[in-house]
């Protein structure tokens, strides 16, 4: 019979809400930290008594539509027993390969954290193609040196209360693990479709922040010649500016960047993405013209409201 690995002396950090499909999985592979500690926002599901029946600590996070949002909140105010902090979405796995590389690398003293790469599993299939794969995000560091950038997207309604794609800014040498962790959802396209909802609400502020040349101050800020995210960074700000977004985006997933090789999966996601882009585009028009309304009351229109005949005139 083998020896159970050793606790790696890494604090892992989940944001959940009404996660149960989710979490059982997320919480067998974070099994080896030392520590695993959920962020709650009033789960109404069995989040919370799953998470304590793996042994993980929750907190609760309330939300009060101002910075910080969850995960710099935690970061702000949590006492975190290790230096190191591993931030794990509840839809996300860490193989036993990449939790050996985790206990080597946080012992090397040159780096403050590490970029983790990302698989994303869509339809059993995971996503290989169409500019998904590699999906590089700083999610291993020293907690004490590492925050969350402010895209100033916080007053936008329906985002939710959690960081969407924001990137953490550290003080200090940053450096690439070699294996991947699983971005695997067991939920539905329901699920999927709603998250983007949400999402289209905060990439819409992000456009238009970007259109308006808003302030990058907080922001790990765009660089043709920075790392990767930040190269990504600088190429979203030419994006915005492009006509006939949702078509050229199908065409860049499906066609340029081979998307079709993921077979129904890839053509699926395609199309969804291309629709993602489309609600990205009416909400940026909607924020541009109608303040984030659908429609803004006139005098005529007031007026119009005040003179409506009652329902009884009109049975007359």
């Amino acid at each position: 019979m083998s020896a159970k690995p050793e606790k790696v002396p890494v604090s892992v950090l989940i944001p959940a809400k009404d996660e149960e499909q989710n979490l059982p999985a997320c919480l067998e592979s974070v099994a080896r930290a030392d520590e695993i500690i959920l962020v709650d926002s009033q789960s109404r599901d069995r989040t919370c008594e799953i998470a304590e029946s793996y042994g993980a600590k929750v907190v609760q996070f309330y939300f009060n539509g101002r910075w910080p949002k969850k995960k710099n909140w935690s970061l702000d105010t949590l006492p975190f027993r290790n230096d190191w902090v591993l931030i794990v979405d509840c839809d996300e796995r860490i193989t036993p390969e990449l939790w050996d590389e985790i206990a080597q690398a946080i012992k090397d003293p040159t780096y403050a954290g590490y970029y983790l790469n990302r698989r994303v599993f869509f339809l059993g299939k995971w996503i290989r193609y169409g500019g998904k794969y590699p999906d590089w995000n700083l999610r291993l560091f020293k907690h004490k040196l590492g925050r969350y950038e402010n895209l100033k997207t916080e007053d936008i309604p329906n985002t939710g209360d959690n960081e969407v794609h924001e990137h953490v800014i550290l003080e200090g040498k940053t450096g690439y693990l070699k294996y991947d962790m699983l971005h695997i959802d067991f939920r539905d396209i329901y699920h999927w479709l709603e998250r983007h909802n949400r999402y289209s609400n905060w990439e819409a502020r992000v456009y238009y922040n970007i259109l308006t040349d808003s302030d990058e101050s907080g922001t790990i800020g765009a660089n043709l010649f920075g790392d990767a995210v930040q190269r990504k960074r600088f190429l979203k700000k030419i994006w915005v500016r492009l006509p006939f977004k949702p078509l050229l985006r199908f065409i860049l997933f499906y066609v340029i960047r081979l998307g079709f090789l993921d077979g129904k999966a890839g053509y699926i996601y395609a199309r969804l993405l291309s629709q993602y882009e489309y609600q990205i585009g009416v909400k940026l028009y909607e924020l541009q013209q109608f303040g984030g309304r659908l429609n803004i009351p006139t005098p005529a229109q007031d007026s119009l409201s005040q003179t409506s005949p009652e329902p009884a005139e009109l049975a007359n």
